[in-house]
Parts: C-alpha cells; structure tokens; sequence
C-alpha cells in the first residue's frame, strides 16, 4: 500500500475521531428536549437505514446464521449505549466520561483472557494499575466517590468491552459496513423499546433540539461510521487503533469550548494516567507501526 494511501487514511480516521469527540457534545444538547433512551434508539436507528442504503450492495448473499451473530452483539451493543445515554444525562464532566468510557479499550483483552481463554500481551497486565490508579484519582476529586454517571459510563465501559470481543469471533464474510448497519439498528430497536416501557416522549420538540438530533444521527453516526470504515479499510490495523485513542481527548477538549467545563487536579491526572494506560494497552501496535518506519 502506499504511503500516500497510509497518511490519507490516517487523516480521515483522525478527522472520524473528531466526529465521534462532536458526537458527545451533539448527544448533550439533544438531551436537554428528549428523554435519553428515545433519543438513543431513534438516532441508531435511522443512521443505520442511512448505511443499509449507502452499502445496499454489500448485503446480498448474507446468511441467517451470520445475521444473528450481528444482531446479538448489536444488543449488546444497546446494552452498552443504554449505559452510556444515562450516564451522558446526569454527567456533570464530559471529558471525565468520555476517559471513563474508553477503558473499554484496556478492558478488551482482560475480557478476551477470563471468557474466552485468550492469552493478552504482557504490556495489558501493565496497562490495568495504571487505569485503576487514573480511576482513583477520578474518585479523589469527589471526596472519594463516584457521580452516578460516573458509574454508568464504567458499565459502559465493560460492555463495550464485551461486544469488542464477540464482535472480533464474527464471521469475516460480514462486510463492515454490513456488521455496523445491523448492530446499530439492533440496538436502536432495543433501546426504543425499553424506552416505550421507561420514558414519557415530550409533547413538542424545539427546532433547536431537532437540530442537535440530525447533527448527532448524520454527522457523529452515519458519516461517522461510513468514513471509519473507509479509512480503516485503506490503513494497517495497528495504526487504526492507536488513532482512535483520541476520541476522549477532542471530547475534553470540545466540552471546554462549548461547556466551558474545567477539570480539578485529580481529575486532570486522573484522566491522564487512563490515557496513558489506553497506549501501554496499544503497545504492541504503537511499536509496530515505529518499526514500519
């Protein structure tokens, strides 16, 4: 591959990590006019009809058998957004949570070796004290507690822990594309569910509220997912997932700007150390792609 193709897909897959930092800040704002899990449900849902259409030709030919692996983790998934919508309603700090949110990335492999006996790298065994050390510090800024949404986002965490795995056992004949328009619109029906059961729908939607939800539905989802998968498939793998660790970073970085929102000294180092456990986690790929070099 060449290396113009490598930097091309680096920059769209820096670029899908700002997508996904707005995403935080588009969801917020929605909430302030729609209860969490509608607002959830709706907006996987019609993102993922928005890619069955744009890869409607990557869906011929799909076995049942696969259709329902995708559909599982998709409620998993759901499981996992569930968390992460009410933890993002009560959050005081979305930086905090986006931080918290991502040690489903250090979580990956700690899974994979206790539920399906996978052998992790040592560099994870190092990774884990360095997050729990960040999540204490975490704790510290709040008298030694935790906010609810705090917690949320944590089992949050674990579940995207849990769906990285099972999605990595799915059959490699599912186009990407095909694999997130099933998961998402799983998980979009799950949550509407729940949410017919849990929630009362406003009487009227403000224009403003509308607004937030298109931009969270086609820019932090659709267009999200649709360039993701675009520049992963341009670009090693390696080098795609040390780039998506900066999700949490133009998360903090935009909910200062936008929520002119600070975080405390133990907060600051806090989140600072589970970034620095995500790339202790990312060791193995980070070394490759210097030795690539």
């Amino acid at each position: 591959m060449k290396q113009g193709s490598h930097l091309k897909a680096e920059l769209i897959l820096v670029f899908v990590t700002v997508l996904a930092g707005l995403g935080w800040i588009f969801s917020k704002e929605a909430l302030a006019g729609l209860p969490p899990l509608f607002f959830m449900g709706a907006r996987f849902l019609i993102a993922g009809f928005i890619l069955v259409l744009a890869g409607r030709r990557f869906f011929s030919g799909l076995a049942w058998a696969d259709v329902k692996k995708a559909m599982l983790v998709g409620w998993v998934m759901g499981v996992a957004m569930m968390f992460w919508i009410s933890g993002l309603d009560k959050a005081s700090n979305l930086g905090v949570g986006a931080f918290i949110t991502s040690l489903g990335v250090v979580l990956v492999p700690v899974f994979g070796r206790f539920i399906f006996k996978e052998h992790p790298p040592r560099s994870i065994w190092v990774a884990l004290p360095v997050a729990v050390t960040g999540l204490g510090f975490l704790a510290l800024g709040n008298g030694v507690n935790y906010e609810i949404a705090q917690w949320l986002f944590l089992g949050a965490a674990l579940t995207f822990a849990l769906q990285f795995n099972l999605l990595s056992r799915l059959s490699t004949r599912i186009h990407v594309l095909v694999l997130t328009a099933i998961q998402l619109m799983t998980a979009g029906s799950f949550l509407l569910l729940l949410s017919v059961f849990t929630e009362t729908l406003p009487e009227s939607v403000s224009l403003d509220v509308a607004g937030w939800f298109l931009a969270s539905t086609l820019i932090a989802t659709s267009l999200r997912f649709l360039l993701q998968t675009y520049g992963q498939s341009l670009t090693p793998t390696s080098h795609a997932a040390v780039i998506m660790n900066l999700e949490p970073v133009w998360t903090a970085i935009f909910a200062a700007i936008w929520f002119a929102e600070a975080m405390s000294d133990h907060q600051f180092i806090g989140c600072g150390l589970i970034f620095l456990a995500m790339l202790i986690s990312r060791w193995t790929q980070i070394r490759a792609i210097f030795t690539a070099s």
